[in-house]
């Protein structure tokens, strides 16, 4: 799940938690919200976290020194 997909996900929850009002026999629409917003949280942080691990390779330095020109005696 990246990001994108979890910020929607919270944002369709918070929208199922907070703005419909409607109600419907043996499903409870404010808790669909909540579950989506959770689990949206927990995508987003778990992609922070996948992130941040890729980034932390070690990556190898070439360094190249400057090469002196010969000196002539």
């Amino acid at each position: 799940m990246y990001i994108g997909t979890s910020i929607f996900l919270i944002a369709l929850g918070a929208i199922l938690k907070f703005a419909v009002t409607a109600t419907v026999a043996g499903f409870n629409i404010q808790t669909a919200g909540v579950i989506l917003i959770v689990v949206g949280l927990v995508g987003l942080i778990a992609s922070f976290l996948l992130g941040t691990m890729r980034g932390d390779r070690r990556r190898e330095v070439v360094v190249e020194e400057p090469v002196a020109p010969e000196r002539r005696y």
